[in-house]
């Protein structure tokens, strides 16, 4: 299957142009439980975390990270294949820490573009609480390099964003939240575009050049919301809203390119690719795509706690938990990832799967 990327073009571009070795590559990354390498684990109020076991048993070293995967992010596998180390959670770094010279993670599991999302995680860090981290980063960076370096840093440097899960599953899509009651999709739409774009428009200001977003997958299929229709189909209408999410996003993109001077935004539409894991799953050697291995696919819930059952063959599953996919997803997502942005890149040796 054919990866459907708006604005492919751009974002090889965008990639392979740099005057930076892949192995020089610096990245900075903003997202979600997706994409967080441990960051909650540093909010000591947090409810939104995956510091327990079962999750990290496929990880290096068989114990839990703070990432919510049975092993690696899809970024932690891009990380590998670009040749670099994947960029350390901000939370675990001090203030003289070269690391903000070579890459951070922001991302905070249970994050959204607003800021009222998640709220019932008690802490997480939003995406604009990541942003403002980020600036604190480039202040420490302009402290060490002095500020025409950082600057060139920050120009060059990538960045990737995967955000607006959570603003669905854990805001809008909630009954006992103001958010879908207060907003028809139309209007709750508008006012995450409206937000997305101040946000994007700052990191932009603060040096951000070269950023691909990543839109969202088919939410409607992913185990914690088959569980709310009567015979475990997906969403259809939770698919409809992130297909418009997602169309939306494409087009402020679009406009940003055109409005900030040097931007180069690219989106990337994961949701063809993910879809099609979900539906044919033996395509991609998995058995297993309407359940998650962690049998904990109910409508409360859904983390993989200690005392949960797993599945036996934890490569035959596309979702680790409720919400969440395997690493052995991971690194199917990565792969096409990788081979559609990178595709100047040389090739690399593909990431391993889990051992179990």
């Amino acid at each position: 299957m054919k990866m459907e990327i708006a604005g492919l073009c751009l974002a090889v571009l965008v990639l392979s142009s740099s005057s930076m070795a892949m192995a020089d590559t610096v990245t900075y990354v903003f997202g979600d439980s997706l994409t967080d390498v441990g960051n909650n684990n540093y909010l000591q109020y947090s409810l939104a975390k995956s510091n327990y076991p079962w999750y990290g048993v496929d990880y290096s070293g068989g114990q839990p990270t703070g990432r919510f995967s049975n092993g690696r992010t899809i970024g932690d596998i891009i990380s590998e294949k670009l040749g670099i180390p994947s960029p350390p959670p901000y939370l675990s770094l001090s203030p003289n820490d070269d690391a903000f010279l070579k890459g951070v993670n922001f991302a905070s599991g249970g994050a959204g573009i607003l800021n009222d999302t998640g709220l019932y995680f008690i802490q997480r860090m939003s995406f604009d609480d990541q942003i403002n981290n980020f600036n604190k980063s480039k202040q420490i960076m302009k402290a060490k390099v002095g500020q025409e370096a950082a600057n060139k840093l920050c120009n060059e440097a990538l960045y990737f964003i995967g955000m607006g899960s959570n603003d669905y599953v854990n805001n809008f899509l909630q009954p006992f939240l103001p958010d879908g009651q207060q907003y028809t999709h139309d209007e709750f739409v508008e006012l995450l575009i409206s937000t997305l774009d101040k946000q994007l428009t700052r990191l932009y200001e603060l040096g951000a050049r070269k950023i691909v977003f990543h839109g969202l997958g088919p939410l409607g299929c992913i185990p914690s919301q088959r569980v709310k229709s009567r015979n475990g189909q997906c969403l259809k209408r939770v698919n409809e809203w992130v297909s418009e999410f997602n169309s939306r996003v494409q087009n402020l993109i679009h406009t940003l390119n055109r409005r900030l001077p040097s931007a180069k935004l690219a989106f990337a539409d994961t949701y063809p690719l993910v879809l099609d894991l979900i539906n044919n799953p033996t395509t991609y050697g998995f058995k297993v795509s309407n359940t998650s291995c962690c049998n904990v696919d109910t409508s409360v819930g859904g983390l993989c706690l200690p005392n949960s059952k797993l599945c036996r063959n934890r490569r035959e599953y596309v979702f680790w938990d409720a919400f969440h996919p395997s690493d052995a997803a991971n690194v199917v997502l990565a792969d096409k990832f990788f081979s559609s942005f990178f595709s100047s890149a040389p090739s690399a040796a593909p990431a391993p799967a889990p051992t179990h």
